[in-house]
């Protein structure tokens, strides 16, 4: 290089000042995530960390002290049949929504006609929040012992209780299955149609195309949607608690039974163990889903 081109001593090289600029670009960057950061600090930091305080200890006497007594507690007796109860209620109506809510998605998605689309996400996305003691009225009014469906269809007859497990199930898919529905379209717009043809063009089936190329593509979206319904009806309190009351062992009914001082002495803790519990299986949950969005994204995008 000749000497007249050389930069002057102390200046730095053009990748250095690069590599810097990038680094003044990036930390800046972090300074718009600060208030996201705090609120989930917040919002989500803190209780968590005081359920998890409360978990673990107890208070005798006026003195705290740390116990792993709550959690054995929450795991044991009718509090572990509950949060069966719950896991079961929540994985069966979950995998019926999704199901259903693809195939209603997947219909919606062929008929390539925009007026149905918008009528069927409009109706799903109201019908996706419709949940608690309106809903539960209004399956009482309609699918009840006196309900006006069950009148007129004699399903007392042949032995249709909406108190109880099913009913349970039939309610929590008003609501999960339109919440499905908004999660699959998106991706079922996301199957390019270059795929199907050439899927087609290379002799392959519908059965196949969707056994080979379209269900492998929508599987973390199914599974995501799985999770998203699952966390649905796990958490859902209100609706369940106006038409089962405790018939129906629910956890979200034992946790608000022991916030209300329904337990044993010595045992007021017990709510803030099974709400960690509900977190753990949410945890557990979370980290089969995490995977598979990651792939699903490479394709879809």
């Amino acid at each position: 290089m000749p000497a007249d081109t050389l930069p002057p001593p102390g200046t730095p090289a053009p990748g250095a000042a690069g590599g810097s600029s990038r680094r003044r670009r990036a930390s800046r960057s972090w300074l718009g995530t600060l208030p996201l950061l705090a609120f989930a600090a917040v919002c989500f930091g803190l209780p968590v960390g005081f359920v998890v305080y409360g978990a673990f200890t107890t208070d005798d006497g006026g003195t705290t002290h740390a116990t792993g007594s709550n959690i054995a507690t929450s795991l044991g007796g009718a509090y572990l049949t509950s949060l069966t109860g719950s896991v079961e209620l929540s994985a069966l109506t979950a995998l019926l929504g999704c199901v259903l809510g693809m195939l209603i998605a997947q219909a919606v998605v062929a008929a390539r006609r925009g007026a149905l689309r918008e009528s069927v996400l409009t109706a799903s996305g109201v019908l996706a929040n419709f949940g608690g003691v309106p809903l539960a009225f209004a399956f009482v009014a309609t699918l009840g012992i006196s309900g006006v469906v069950t009148q007129v269809a004699h399903l007392d007859s042949a032995g249709w209780n909406l108190y109880s497990f099913p009913g349970l199930v039939v309610i929590y898919l008003y609501f999960l299955v339109p919440l499905m529905v908004l999660v699959s379209v998106p991706a079922l717009d996301g199957l390019r149609p270059q795929w199907r043809e050439a899927a087609h063009n290379a002799g392959a089936t519908t059965g196949q195309f969707w056994r080979h190329v379209g269900l492998p593509v929508l599987a973390p979206t199914l599974l995501g949607g799985f999770v998203l319904l699952f966390g649905s009806a796990f958490a859902a309190y209100a609706t369940a608690a106006a038409l089962v009351g405790g018939s129906v062992p629910l956890v979200t009914l034992k946790i608000a039974d022991a916030l209300s001082g329904n337990v044993q002495v010595g045992q007021e803790n017990v709510a803030l163990a099974l709400s960690l519990d509900m977190i753990v299986i949410a945890g557990l949950v979370m980290a089969v889903y995490l995977p598979l969005q990651r792939r699903s994204t490479r394709w879809l995008h």
